[in-house]
């Protein structure tokens, strides 16, 4: 495979996702069949791993800091999307069923105990999901719109309660969200994860929004573990992680700006791996907020942007202009979708149906931790000043951001968000990011054909005709102008060549593993 090129796949239109097809990089990025894996490993020997971004909600698991366990390998769920097989397959739960057609049983693995030596039982997981049902955000893929209730119904049994059937219930399980914390971790005002999961490494101490340490679990359920620890540090700039891979200060670094990728894939200390990946950066519009709240303005900016040259330039190929809200290689994708491409004169029609004025620049705020995101901004700042449309660029962190995005207090925002992230299944982005009361609605938008649409996908137990109604919903939001899906990009991250067995998750939820390891100096 080329590593410099996209790697297409064909994902599955089965209840299985297929997104071992995004995730099996044996050929073309690096796993233990390197030659840096043929050395002997070293279990004394402990990994940097730069991630992108900081935990901000003191490790509240209804937030983005669940994402952090879970990749720092303390965080563990019930079920798991396993890239090898392309399913969910059992983790701390070993079997599951559906009782009824409203709930769903699942049994707890024995002789499993958390960290600081408690057992693993059915009440301890029910107290640790109630925990996040409870949430005053609560997490996009387990919430009280979609889970009822959580009880132990014996010693080994969980049974999860829907308010209508969902086949998804087992997907939602496997949300690094629904991880399961020890009842320890509940008694104080806020979350302590420290010494209280049940993963191969324990979470030490923490520099707040610079560093968590973490140490072997010397009693891991799931086997030998390989490192004697790791250090996960916060680097919200892309140049940053993209160095420290390189003088080696850190083992891996995820998410690589595509600026750094041809020093780092010039150097023989460092694998490049890169994957198609469910990923798109967007322009986000407030909906709720003039002029964005005449769909004609809405197609107009769309109609003002070169997606093809975006892609091309800052992108350097590294990405395609997209299509819709979905990649045309996914089974959900819209039939037939192109991208839409500039067009000056049908954007100034628009704006004048629109009755457009230029009487304010429009903002766009651009997220730092997309170091490309600053270009990407100044290209649509050119493309709409060519229409008549004044925009002014801020760039912020996005934790700083995120409540005026949420309160709907902005214009425009760069961001990029991951289909798949909340489950493994496009239903948890449709309903989070663009029904009418979906908690990351950010576009501020609401449709009652979408919506409709939308609750009849998540009773269909048919994959085949819920995939077909995924694509139902994204001509909606396409016809709607919704946002501007700009393009579809790869995963990009980099490891040193002594890495051994490691496998790139273009989710980034499990990075540091059991049989992750390190060939010995």
């Amino acid at each position: 495979m080329n590593q410099g090129g996209f790697v297409r796949f064909s994902l599955p239109s089965s209840l299985s996702l297929g997104l071992v097809a995004l995730l099996s990089l044996t050929g073309c990025g690096f796993s233990g069949s390197s030659a840096g894996s043929k050395q002997a490993a070293d279990t004394d020997q402990r990994i940097v791993v730069d991630n992108f971004r900081a935990p901000v909600a003191n490790w509240a698991l209804e937030s983005d800091a669940a994402y952090i366990l879970s990749l720092s390998g303390c965080l563990e769920t019930l079920t798991r999307y396993d890239e090898s097989q392309g399913k969910i397959v059992p983790s701390l739960a070993t079997e599951w069923k559906q009782a009824s057609p409203l709930e769903w049983d699942f049994t707890i693995r024995e002789g499993v105990k958390f960290q600081d030596g408690s057992a693993l039982t059915a009440g301890a997981v029910a107290g640790s999901l109630q925990h996040v049902l409870g949430a005053a955000v609560p997490a996009r893929a387990f919430n009280p719109k979609v889970v009822s209730g959580v009880k132990a119904i014996d010693d080994r049994t969980v049974r999860v309660t829907t308010p209508t059937e969902s086949p998804l219930v087992p997907y939602r399980l496997a949300s690094v969200n629904t991880g399961v914390l020890a009842p320890a971790a509940f008694k104080g005002e806020t979350v302590d994860p420290f010494g209280h999961c049940t993963g191969p490494f324990e979470a030490v101490s923490e520099k707040p929004k610079q560093s968590l340490t973490l140490d072997r679990n010397e009693e891991y359920w799931g086997g030998e573990v390989q490192l004697a620890g790791a250090e996960i540090r916060f680097i919200t700039d892309g140049a940053a992680r993209a160095a420290q891979v390189q003088t080696g200060e850190a083992d891996v670094s995820l998410s690589i700006p595509v600026s750094g990728l041809a020093a780092l894939e010039a150097d023989s200390n460092v694998k490049v791996l890169k994957a198609d990946s469910p990923r798109t950066a967007t322009l986000y519009m407030n909906n709720g907020k003039a002029p964005f709240d005449d769909v004609d303005f809405r197609k107009a900016v769309r109609s003002a942007l070169d997606l093809d040259a975006l892609a091309s330039s800052v992108y350097e190929g590294a990405a395609v202009a997209a299509s819709g809200p979905f990649a045309p290689s996914e089974p959900w994708a819209i039939e037939g979708a192109e991208a839409p491409k500039k067009d000056v004169e049908a954007a100034k029609k628009l704006l004048a149906s629109a009755g457009y004025t230029a009487d304010r620049p429009l903002e766009i705020v651009a997220i730092v931790e997309r170091a490309e995101f600053a270009d990407v901004a100044t290209v649509i700042q050119d493309n709409l000043k060519a229409v008549g449309v004044p925009v002014k660029i801020q760039t912020k962190e996005y934790a700083a951001v995120e409540p005026d995005l949420l309160a709907g207090n902005y214009d425009m925002v760069l961001s990029q968000r991951n289909r798949l992230i909340d489950i493994a299944d496009p239903i948890g982005f449709l309903t989070a990011d663009y029904t009418c009361d979906g908690s990351y609605n950010l576009s501020h938008f609401c449709n009652e054909d979408y919506d409709a649409t939308i609750a009849k996908a998540a009773k269909t137990a048919d994959a085949d005709e819920r995939y077909r109604l995924y694509a139902e919903a994204g001509q909606i939001l396409q016809d709607q102008a919704v946002n501007v899906w700009l393009v579809n990009e790869q995963a990009i991250d980099a490891v040193r060549a002594d890495l051994q067995s490691h496998v790139q998750d273009p989710l980034s939820r499990y990075v540091v593993r059991a049989e992750t390891a390190k060939s010995g100096s």
